[in-house]
């Protein structure tokens, strides 16, 4: 069975540890690159990988490689602060890739 992750600020994952998903506080560079190694690697079976947008701005190269895959699907939110606008951005490319024209 495939699971849902959620990485960030110890301030953003708090909320989602009470629906039940798998929350991954980090708090440094190399903290979020190892946790998203971990958690998109094939055997730690996530099918969503929700992830701070702030975070994205270290991992822009790892996540795009994901891209065209259907697992893990890397949706970007946003953190504390408010939104960067980059899932947002995110999402508007995935629909342009499905869709073939943009709808939005």
């Amino acid at each position: 069975m495939y699971k849902i992750a959620v990485m960030g600020g110890a301030d953003t994952v708090l909320g989602f540890k009470a629906l039940g998903l798998d929350t991954h506080p980090v708090s440094s560079d190399d903290e979020v690159r190892r946790v998203f190694k971990r958690l998109t690697d094939p055997d730690a079976k996530y099918a969503i990988v929700y992830m701070e947008e702030r975070l994205s701005l270290l991992l822009a190269d790892e996540i795009a490689m994901f891209n065209d895959k259907v697992v893990p699907a890397v949706i970007l939110i946003p953190g504390r602060d408010g939104s960067m606008g980059l899932g947002l951005t995110a999402l508007h490319d995935s629909v342009i890739r499905a869709v073939g024209t943009d709808i939005l």
